[in-house]
């Protein structure tokens, strides 16, 4: 398996530090508000990269963490008049119902940055011990200059940040022994959630907090740390940094980032009217339907959300869903073993998966992954019908159901009982449709379809599905 290390900029075989076992941070969002669909972005094909590598047989150990105090979510505790505790706690449930609608794994753990301050003072102790960082006037900065490796990451010269790039530094200037040294600490202003420190009553700095909870759980040194492209500097940058600096090892061997997100063709901002939460595209999608367009192209690639997009996602994901729902329909009637002719085209499933693993092993291409499971769908549709053994149906449907479900696509829905108002209703439909009163029909279908219950003639009878 090969992953494209940001760090190296190249390909590079995947070789975690304990065999058969993956430590994996992915940034995970700051929660004032309802998560938006470029914060989705990072969740789903990140939650497909390690799906993939449990598919692999890897134990992974995948932790995502949410910020919960931040200028914005005292921002917004303010506007409403609560506290910044209440806000984020709001916030996280919704950001949780959101994940699962999208069929994101819960992290092996989910750490909140409020719950590790003391982890925070530690390591900023630390580096203050070593030389790495110092106090003024109750505020820690990094001594940026004093790491020589700053800017590995992002290919950053420090001297050209210094020079020629003035909107990249940090504020407060005045008081640093540098412009490029950032905060590790800051004394809290009135009205803002504080704790305890050697400096000052404050609360840490935003970078100290993904290198905190990534030792604190998953070692000083681990396999992979993954985010948006957005965050590389200066946020990844200065993990690096203070986390070399503190533990005297390299901090992630291999560097994953997702490409940005656009909207129409352009970046995604408020002010443009173009900002969608993915709970407003909940309100026009099944969210499956936001996890088949995420997974449509490469991770690395910029990616433009449409309209139009969404619909070809929409009918992609539908036909892969009829395809399995045709399979479950044979399987009902199916019977016998396999016949020889069988055994020659069930040697065929080796071979889509065998493609797939190829592209999902160069660097998690989804995109090429999906073309796979299209051609399985393609194979299913044309080389099982109802002549065909149990065993041959149930092995064409084990297989497009795996491959889907490594990329988190649900595509067999659960078969509910219908109750007994929409039995009645399909029957009395039945009924109508025998005694020619196709208005009546046509009708209870609408009011079928009002309820969720989509309905199909087929040769075989009334085949339903839930929209």
């Amino acid at each position: 398996m090969k992953v494209y290390n940001t760090l190296t900029r190249k390909k590079e075989e995947f070789v975690p530090l304990v065999p058969g076992k993956v430590s994996m941070y992915v940034c995970g969002p700051t929660v004032y508000n309802f998560i938006h669909i470029g914060n989705a972005r990072p969740m789903i094909v990140f939650d497909t990269a390690r799906r993939y590598m449990e598919h692999k047989g890897y134990e992974v150990n995948y932790v995502s963490n949410f910020t919960d105090v931040d200028d914005k979510i005292i921002a917004k505790a303010n506007e409403e008049g609560v506290s910044a505790q209440e806000i984020s706690e709001r916030y996280i449930a919704e950001c949780k119902k959101d994940m699962a609608d999208m069929n994101v794994k819960p992290a092996s753990t989910h750490p909140l940055a409020t719950q590790e301050i003391g982890g925070m003072i530690e390591m900023i102790s630390d580096l203050v011990e070593k030389g790495y960082a110092y106090e003024v006037n109750g505020t820690v900065y990094f001594r940026t200059r004093k790491f020589k490796e700053y800017g590995k990451l992002s290919h950053k010269n420090l001297d050209d940040l210094r020079s020629g790039n003035r909107s990249l530094l940090v504020t407060g200037e005045d008081q640093k022994e540098d412009p490029l040294d950032f905060v590790l600490w800051k004394p809290k202003k009135e009205g803002e959630p504080s704790w305890p420190s050697p400096w000052s009553d404050g609360r840490p700095g935003w970078h100290i907090e993904c290198s905190v909870m990534a030792k604190k759980y998953l070692g000083p040194e681990i396999d992979i740390h993954a985010g948006g492209e957005d965050l590389i500097f200066p946020h990844h940058e200065n993990e690096i940094a203070q986390s070399e600096c503190c533990n005297g090892v390299p901090f992630a061997r291999y560097w994953l980032h997702n490409g940005f997100l656009n909207i129409d063709n352009r970046k995604m901002s408020k002010s443009l009217g173009n900002f969608f939460t993915v709970r407003e595209i909940g309100e026009k999608y099944d969210l499956q339907v936001l996890r088949m367009f995420m997974l449509s192209a490469h991770y690395r690639s910029p990616l433009n959300f449409s309209a139009e997009l969404m619909e070809a996602s929409k009918n992609s994901l539908e036909r892969i869903i009829n395809a399995v729902s045709n399979l479950n329909h044979l399987l009902g009637n199916a019977s016998g073993e396999l016949t020889e002719e069988e055994a020659v085209l069930i040697k065929e499933l080796d071979g889509f998966e065998a493609k797939f693993d190829e592209a999902m092993d160069d660097d998690f291409n989804t995109a090429d992954a999906v073309s796979a499971i299209f051609e399985l769908v393609r194979f299913a549709n044309t080389s099982v019908d109802e002549k065909s053994s149990t065993a041959f149906v149930q092995a064409v449907k084990d297989c497009l159901v795996k491959l889907c479900d490594v990329l988190g696509l649900i595509v067999e829905k659960d078969e509910e009982i219908l109750d007994e108002d929409i039995e009645k209703l399909i029957e009395e439909r039945q009924a109508a449709r025998k005694a020619r009163d196709f208005k009546r029909a046509d009708e209870i279908r609408d009011e079928l379809q009002a309820k969720g219950i989509l309905l199909e003639d087929t040769r075989e009878g009334v085949k339903w599905k839930r929209a």
